[in-house]
């Protein structure tokens, strides 16, 4: 056996689990095989052609503000779980899951997924947030893992993040009180030259933590830099009122759960918490509530 791998972990070492808990972030290079990141390429592409005649978002598909109905420019499809088969079984396989349980335990619940396009020499930046700004909740066993579908590099736009962030605040994502999804590097003493790019050839996973500051520039490239999200929680961190987590019943919100048994005993710990309200009167993804910040010169 590993000798830096404990006998209850699954995938991960001692290394790596002390790596993700001190620094906030994780990089599997390599860690699915290329026929699976091929199966997501295909049904990427067969999603796509969807888009031809849209002349603006809807339900499953967020377009670029570029976006023409003869020249279809998505930067997210919503949900990928909910119309690809492939991904809703990739997202219950182990090669998924197991990593996940050695971080944050047995019982894991899905608070979403989202597949961000960034296609090449156009592709939507991201500004800088903390996801726990949308979503807090009852404790901060919170992540988010990332499927790398294309080659990652600094050109086509790499998610970024701030190394040990996620164990400090909870910073003001609000613009003139209303909240706008994302903050200001400058206001809140955080150098943009010391975030980390999580680089990675296709087939490699990244992790972060809910609470860790990350972003992501627009892809300048002449190749697309596609991401599929998984986001996660353990089972017993519930959300918090005023938070963005959309919650109709128990019996819905257990039949998130990914592996594991659900709670109604949530696990409380003292976890920064700010409330995202009040809502912007522009609805709609991240991208969207985004706008705030340029019009406010942030």
């Amino acid at each position: 056996m590993d000798i830096d791998k404990k006998p209850e972990f699954e995938c991960l070492t001692t290394t790596q689990a002390n790596f993700y808990n001190e620094q906030g972030y994780l990089l599997l290079e390599n860690h699915l095989d290329m026929s699976v990141i091929e199966a997501l390429r295909g049904e990427i592409a067969r999603i796509e052609h969807t888009a031809y005649g849209m002349t603006e978002s809807d339900e499953k598909l967020d377009m670029e503000d570029s976006h023409r109905p003869d020249e279809p420019r998505i930067r997210r499809i919503k949900l990928p779980h909910t119309q690809s088969d492939i991904v809703r079984d990739l997202m219950y396989s182990d090669a998924i899951l197991a990593p996940i349980r050695d971080l944050i335990g047995a019982h894991i619940r899905l608070h979403t997924t989202k597949l961000n396009m960034k296609s090449a020499g156009y592709g939507a930046p991201i500004d800088w947030h903390q996801d726990f700004a949308f979503y807090p909740h009852t404790n901060d066993d919170v992540l988010a893992l990332a499927v790398i579908i294309d080659d990652m590099r600094t050109e086509n736009g790499p998610l970024k993040v701030f190394a040990g962030s996620h164990k400090g605040p909870i910073y003001d994502h609000h613009v003139e009180g209303v909240f706008a999804g994302g903050l200001s590097l400058e206001d809140n003493g955080l150098d943009p030259d010391k975030a980390v790019e999580l680089n990675g050839p296709a087939g490699s996973v990244s992790i972060h933590h809910g609470r860790i500051v990350h972003g992501s520039a627009e892809n300048i490239s002449d190749r697309p830099r596609r991401l599929l999200f998984i986001e996660m929680m353990a089972a017993d961190a519930f959300p918090i009122m005023g938070g963005m987590t959309k919650f109709n019943d128990i019996e819905e919100y257990n039949q998130r759960m990914l592996c594991g048994e659900p709670t109604i005993a949530p696990r409380v710990s003292a976890t920064p918490v700010r409330i995202p309200q009040p809502q912007p009167a522009q609805q709609g993804s991240i991208y969207e509530i985004q706008k705030q910040l340029k019009q406010a010169g942030i």
